[in-house]
């Protein structure tokens, strides 16, 4: 599956992923349990969900920025050292309240800034993607110029 439908899938559930409960239940396979700093609990609190790969089993993305981590250590802070230190201005993070205590206005103010980072990131991924192709066409075209 190509990176942006991954991206779509992972984003199409996210909505679902405010809550600490349906997050830490993404760390089910997660490979650092009660003797690490990065425990379950603690990257769900952090805002991440566990998206593992074949190749990369301890991947987390924070459901609300989307910004992607791997390598942890069992050392490693989930939120204050990795996740705020790489994306501060994830609105997950700057939210004074729990989830559950969000007026419905709080709560689409939110949605809206989430959907609007998941647009932007989409549209990124896009236009790398054209880019490649352009850079691709005009590499053929050239050796096919420089042959002739």
């Amino acid at each position: 599956m190509a990176s942006r439908d991954v991206l779509k899938s992972r984003f199409l559930t996210y909505d679902k992923m405010y809550t600490h409960e349906m997050r830490e239940q993404s760390f089910i396979e997660w490979p650092f349990r009660e003797e690490c700093n990065c425990t379950p609990e603690k990257m769900a609190k952090a805002g991440f969900v566990h998206c593992p790969s074949e190749n990369e089993p301890d991947v987390a993305c924070c459901f609300f920025c989307l910004i992607e981590l791997e390598g942890w250590e069992p050392d490693d802070d989930p939120c204050r050292s990795e996740h705020a230190k790489r994306s501060p201005n994830c609105g997950f993070l700057l939210m004074k309240k729990d989830f559950t205590e969000l007026t419905v206005s709080e709560f689409f103010h939110l949605e809206k800034e989430r959907l609007k980072t998941y647009i932007r990131k989409v549209c990124y991924n896009k236009m790398a993607y054209m880019r490649d192709e352009v850079d691709h066409m005009l590499e053929g075209l050239k050796s096919q110029l420089d042959s002739i």
